[in-house]
């Protein structure tokens, strides 16, 4: 009878599925090793970092990311911290959460070309001090691309906080995790503190440890971001990142080993950033301990946090608003607040790039799918305390520097000799979506009852029918979301597409930030409310799916 118990309880799976975890890892861990390694290699050169120390811009602009990178990831981190601290437990707190998606889903180029639309000296909060102040003309003062990177940072802070409360609320989700916070919290109550103090003192000293990585993630990319800042970041110089791309597509090879070093310098000041703030946070925490300790009863009143999240969604509002106007404006006058012409010469102009369209749609679906298939198979052949110890791997895209990564993937793609090709395009855009994918499946994978399984497999189900007839159907919804989330990654990829396809494919992407380089308002609005509606179109679906199982199972 006892071994007839464990038999039932104990997890069958097939022998492949045993010793089959190093396909999903070496389909993934391999592309990522070469394309560092080449990445590595060609910044190394030591005649490069002589020409890149003497360059004039190089001080300045490395000086510039680094402020950049401090102050959007300080701020980001700040608002999220505030936010959860005022909101957690209460309904606007689950409305926040309801939003994420929604704000997570907007594409960074997207939001980058409609804030910095609502930010210039003709955007709308000038129009209205205008009417009030009696301007004829926009106001002579740099908003965008200001000397200080003030209209970056902004950018930054905006698109990274969603993106951090995501991670505080999957960890306040975790089995058993929010249960034991929210028991905490009670006691700390009926201890006569404060619930911010109580916030303060127990459960962020918890939780920030756990938050290590997302935080790092969100340093990598404010310091060494690309995209974003050729659309609202300075330009006399720019920022490191954005030298070093440039040098990384100029013809002169000898240019190419400049950008090269520049992005492994970059990727060195990341490092250094995080062993910093590692070594801070060890330091400090003795002195902090202690005053979280002491034994005083403070109760501080900030309203901040409460206030905050309204301002990010009018903000969020306003950007959508503003890119949707701008896309069918045609003559449109300063200070009037609304265009006297419209027009829809800029959709004409988007439905005519048909290939870009078709290009983007197709990379997101083969890459989504790719994305799929590596983390299905690494949650069936592993067990779900190695998630843990991949972790850094699957962070890696994330913190690594695009510029740096993205170079050493040309040089992948150049020696197996797809560069320029789609399967070069499909191999650098999965390499970016893979991770993203199995972050967002993972919990609702690895959270599913492994009774469901071992009871078809007593039963006489075979592992591939139980998986085909009963696990994935259970976890249809959150396989949809996941391939949303894949598919959205793709569609909003920069820096390969324009790298890896060595300038000739277009997406929806390109065309955006190259409209909105040449000045091209309309047009570039329009291409970027585009690249925020094929992810929304994607998670639309995805919604449809979890509705069509709610309504079978009611």
């Amino acid at each position: 009878m006892d071994s007839a118990l464990r038999a039932v309880t104990r997890p069958v799976r097939p022998a492949w599925a045993r010793i089959g975890w190093w396909l999903p890892a070496g389909a993934f861990l391999l592309p990522l090793v070469a394309a560092l390694w080449w990445g590595v290699a060609q910044g190394l050169d030591a005649v490069s970092w002589t020409v890149l120390l003497r360059d004039s811009q190089f001080l300045p602009a490395w000086a510039l990311s680094g402020w950049v990178g401090v102050a959007s990831t300080v701020l980001a981190t700040a608002l999220a911290l505030g936010i959860v601290t005022a909101l957690h437990g209460s309904g606007r707190w689950q409305r926040v959460q309801a939003s994420l998606g929604a704000l997570l889903a907007l594409p960074h180029a997207a939001f980058a070309i409609g804030l910095a639309l609502l930010l210039m000296p003709s955007g709308w909060p000038a129009r209205v001090v205008a009417l009030w102040a009696g301007w004829t003309e926009p106001p002579d003062v740099a908003t965008v691309q200001d000397p200080l990177g003030l209209a970056l940072i902004a950018g930054l802070v905006l698109k990274e906080l969603p993106f951090l409360l995501w991670n505080v609320a999957a960890q306040l989700q975790r089995a058993g995790q929010g249960a034991e916070l929210t028991k905490q919290l009670q006691i700390a109550g009926t201890m006569g503190y404060a619930r911010r103090t109580a916030w303060q003192r127990v459960l962020w000293p918890q939780l920030l440890p756990r938050l290590a990585l997302p935080l790092l993630a969100v340093w990598a990319y404010s310091l060494t971001v690309v995209d974003m800042a050729l659309v609202l970041g300075p330009t006399q110089p720019p920022t490191l990142s954005v030298l070093a791309w440039h040098w990384l597509l100029d013809a002169d090879t000898a240019v190419n080993r400049q950008g090269a070093a520049a992005a492994l310098l970059l990727a060195a000041s990341t490092a250094a950033g995080a062993i910093g703030a590692a070594l801070a946070w060890r330091l400090l925490r003795p002195a902090m301990s202690r005053r979280w300790t002491r034994g005083d009863r403070p109760t501080p009143a900030s309203r901040l946090g409460v206030v905050w999240p309204r301002v990010i969604g009018a903000l969020y509002a306003a950007v959508g608003a503003m890119l949707l106007l701008a896309s069918v404006s045609g003559v449109w006058t300063f200070p009037a607040l609304w265009p006297q012409q419209l027009t829809a010469d800029a959709w004409i102009a988007v439905i005519s790039s048909a290939p870009a369209i078709g290009l983007t749609f197709a990379l997101a679906l083969v890459s989504a799918a790719t994305g799929m298939v590596l983390a299905v198979a690494w949650m069936e052949t592993t067990p779900a305390h190695w998630d843990t110890r991949a972790a850094a791997l699957v962070f890696a895209p994330m913190l690594i520097p695009g510029v740096l990564l993205v170079s050493g993937l040309y040089q992948l793609a150049l020696h197996a000799g797809i560069d320029g090709s789609f399967a070069g395009l499909w191999l650098a855009h999965s390499l970016y979506v893979a991770p993203y994918v199995l972050v967002s499946l993972a919990p609702a994978y690895r959270g599913l009852d492994r009774r469901y399984e071992q009871t078809a497999h007593a039963l006489g189900r075979s592992h591939a029918g139980t998986l085909w007839h009963i696990k994935w159907p259970m976890l249809s919804v959150p396989l949809a979301a996941s391939f949303a989330v894949g598919f959205a990654v793709s569609v909003t990829q920069y820096l390969p597409t324009q790298f890896v396809g060595a300038g000739r494919h277009a997406t929806v992407t390109t065309e955006a930030l190259t409209l909105a380089a040449s000045g091209a308002r309309s047009a570039a609005a329009a291409f970027s409310l585009l690249q925020a509606m094929l992810p929304a179109a994607m998670f639309a679906l995805a919604w449809w799916v979890g509705r069509r199982q709610a309504a079978r199972l009611a």
